[in-house]
């Protein structure tokens, strides 16, 4: 394949720190005009490390991923980047939901999976980060550059000669996409895809050929701009009619509920939601408690078993809403195998409630917590009932006269 070298006047840094995402939003990338050039080794002068770097420079210090014949050398020149670290996961839909999370607490997340084996099934984490308006870099390692066009059926596809079903499928739930198979439009491509992400708080993904990672070309030998993030102008006017008017609402309210969405993390608004009512969270699942305790993670965790699919049984109830109960401490237990800090408690009333999560937040603080809450299963609210019966009025309407 032959390889244009690019300009590399763009590529220059500015004076002064690089700009990174504080705890959740981003709005405008802007660029400035560097006065100076700082190169870079030639060894780390490769598409790999280019984009180790640039994650960096954006706030990620933690890259999640599953390996694949398609990303390993990729991964390769990830792990050579200092300043940056690859959690491996159990699978590709773990490492999404662990992006997720990352990019709820740092602003900004970043997977690493392998071609469409992969890709499909971190898709749903994707989609989900989408949702919740969350910047999260999908990073698949793709065909060799010079299978595209060939018309050759490979692994991890579906058995077509078309290259693009991963691609397809992305283009619905990412807000950009860059599939990388010159080096050329690398740099380009790359912090395009960055800049996008930061800019519209939601996924974009990144698909870079398998033979790219490690092929060094001077247009990443010198440090880019970096990216500046500018935060959002607030309009005062409006912003205090909108709380006189939410306040208003909320005092003639009898029981006002508050939801949390989205945008509250886009607008940099969650300490001051946390303060108006305590919600936070995110997904994960069971099996990558095992990375947690693996990298020494000082996490608390509860489980809250009510034994089946209490919101399922109320808008319509049936055999399949009863599910086979585990000993989830145990579960736990067992995947610690006395390997790293670990401790778990099983509580059934608010006293041994109160116990745990003392023990949780002292003695055991070193360590990852896991409780077990023990609930009832028609341990609900009045409104849960409610809802379910207009659910279930909703989704059982007859279809309307044709």
């Amino acid at each position: 394949m032959d390889t244009v070298i690019g300009s590399i006047d763009t590529c220059n840094p500015t004076t002064g720190d690089i700009c990174r995402p504080p705890n959740g939003t981003v709005s405008t990338v802007q660029t400035s005009t560097p006065p100076h050039s700082t190169t870079t080794n030639p060894c780390d002068a490769t598409l790999g490390r280019y984009l180790a770097r640039r994650l960096v420079e954006i706030g990620v210090t933690d890259v999640f991923s599953v390996p694949g014949d398609f990303n390993l050398t990729l991964l390769d020149h990830l792990i050579a980047e200092p300043s940056l670290k690859l959690i491996g996961c159990c699978n590709e839909l773990n490492a999404g939901y662990a992006a997720d999370g990352y990019a709820r607490s740092r602003g900004v997340g970043a997977c690493v999976v392998t071609f469409t084996v992969g890709g499909l099934s971190v898709l749903n984490a994707i989609a989900g980060a989408y949702s919740e308006n969350l910047p999260l870099i999908c990073i698949v390692g793709g065909p060799n550059s010079n299978d595209y066009g060939t018309n050759r059926i490979l692994h991890h596809t579906i058995g077509l000669p078309d290259f693009t079903q991963e691609l397809r499928c992305f283009q619905a739930v990412t807000c950009y996409q860059a599939v990388i198979n010159n080096l050329e439009e690398a740099h380009e491509l790359i912090d395009t895809a960055i800049s996008t992400a930061l800019k519209e708080s939601k996924p974009v993904y990144i698909s870079i050929s398998c033979n790219l990672p490690a092929i060094p070309l001077p247009t990443f030998s010198r440090h880019p701009v970096p990216f500046s993030l500018v935060p959002k102008v607030s309009n005062k006017i409006g912003l205090d009619a909108a709380v006189e008017a939410a306040a208003e609402f909320l005092n003639k309210a009898v029981k006002p509920v508050l939801v949390g969405g989205s945008k509250i993390r886009v607008a940099k608004a969650n300490e001051a939601f946390v303060e108006l009512a305590d919600a936070s969270g995110f997904q994960v699942t069971a099996q990558d408690v095992s990375t947690m305790i693996r990298c020494g993670q000082k996490t608390i965790i509860f489980l809250i078993n009510n034994g089946g699919y209490t919101i399922e049984v109320e808008i319509h109830d049936g055999p399949y809403n009863v599910i086979k109960n585990w000993n989830y401490t145990a579960f736990v237990e067992a995947i610690h195998n006395g390997e790293g800090k670990c401790w778990t408690a099983k509580v059934r009333c608010e006293e041994e409630l109160v116990k745990a999560i003392s023990t949780a937040t002292n003695e055991e603080k070193e360590s990852f917590c896991f409780i077990e809450v023990i609930v009832h299963k028609d341990d609900t609210s009045k409104e849960l009932l409610e809802w379910g019966s207009r659910v279930s009025a909703a989704n059982s309407r007859p279809p309307n006269p044709q």
